[in-house]
């Protein structure tokens, strides 16, 4: 059996500030096959791009991964590389798309020479075949008269192109992950939609891998094979896309659920939220780190971090509560209050 093109194993990244220690990252594991898509959700602040810096290696000097972090990209310990032989593999071997394109693109530089930039810097592409590959880009991804568009500069560019251009620069060099961090960020819903349709299609026709960061499980619902929840630092529940959904475990991935809006709910019904606020990270809760904010927590909650356990109907599926909810059960409540 081929070995998984990237593994994560006990991944912590933390940082050091006045305040003391930021625990950002806390002991993250899972593995991710070629070709297939990980979905990775959770609040603001619960760590995915923080995560996704680590795995691309672009931390701040004040960053620290404690020993016993590993991460493998094709076979390969990434935290074992000197900055020379990371920047080698960003590129053909990891791309990423940022945030937030106005502040990721480079304000001064014509969009054609950024999206060739890495070529000429991986490949010794030419001027001239860097600026036909860059048309040819992002008539792939959807610009119009990218001709015209290769020769302007991002504040000419709509929110959408540019996020297009942020695609197109991940693409360029041909790379077997891309980790999509939040792309549809500032977007409206429509454009949104676009993005996440031209992503699918480019995973699909490169067959690459690809790590898809949201805060919006309603984002990942069938477009990922996986999906990962993270809070405060860690994963709290993990498995395949239809069974997390179908047999949601964890208290917080069900928060997550109930909180996307839905059309089948009466108008004007009062949104769903999560109480309260994430832990501080620099001094986090002795137990389950979801618990002051969870109705169901129970005294050992408080005290003892809850082990990482697989769903009884699917070892793959795992997760993270001392007292998980029964999808069974809820399926059985549900049932009855239709029929009533």
């Amino acid at each position: 059996m081929a070995a998984p093109l990237l593994e994560l194993s006990n991944v912590s990244t933390h940082f050091h500030s006045p305040a003391g220690r930021v625990r950002a990252v806390d002991g993250v594991s899972f593995t991710l096959e070629a070709g297939q898509t990980l979905g990775l959700v959770g609040e603001s602040g619960s760590g995915k791009s923080v995560l996704a810096r680590t795995i691309m290696g672009l931390l701040p000097s004040y960053a620290e991964i404690p020993e016993g972090s590993a991460i493998s990209f094709n076979g390969q310990n990434l935290l074992t590389l000197d900055r020379k032989e990371r920047r080698a593999i960003s590129g053909p071997g990891i791309g990423m798309i940022f945030q937030d394109p106005m502040t990721s693109l480079n304000p001064v530089m014509k969009i054609g020479q950024q999206v060739y930039e890495g070529m000429r810097h991986h490949f010794g592409t030419s001027r001239k075949e860097g600026r036909e590959r860059a048309v040819e880009l992002l008539t792939e991804v959807g610009i119009p008269q990218p001709d015209v568009r290769v020769d302007q500069y991002p504040h000419q560019l709509s929110g959408g192109m540019r996020q297009r251009v942020a695609i197109a620069i991940a693409l360029a060099c041909e790379p077997k992950l891309l980790i999509a961090d939040e792309p549809t960020t500032a977007l409206d819903v429509t454009v949104q939609a676009g993005i996440l349709d031209l992503l699918q299609r480019e995973q699909r026709d490169r067959g690459m891998t690809m790590i898809l960061i949201t805060h919006d499980l309603g984002v990942v619902a069938g477009r990922c094979d996986n999906v990962a929840v993270m809070y405060a630092g860690g994963i709290v529940e993990t498995g395949t896309t239809r069974s997390l959904f179908a047999r949601t475990r964890m208290r917080y991935t069900q928060a997550l659920l109930d909180s996307i809006p839905r059309l089948d709910r009466p108008p004007h019904e009062r949104l769903k939220s999560i109480g309260g606020r994430p832990p501080n990270l620099i001094n986090p809760p002795a137990g389950c780190r979801f618990a002051p904010r969870c109705s169901h927590r129970l005294a050992q909650c408080d005290t003892d971090m809850p082990p990482i356990t697989s769903d009884e109907q699917d070892a793959s599926h795992r997760f993270a509560c001392w007292h998980p909810r029964d999808p069974d059960a809820a399926m059985q409540e549900t049932a009855g209050g239709d029929a009533a």
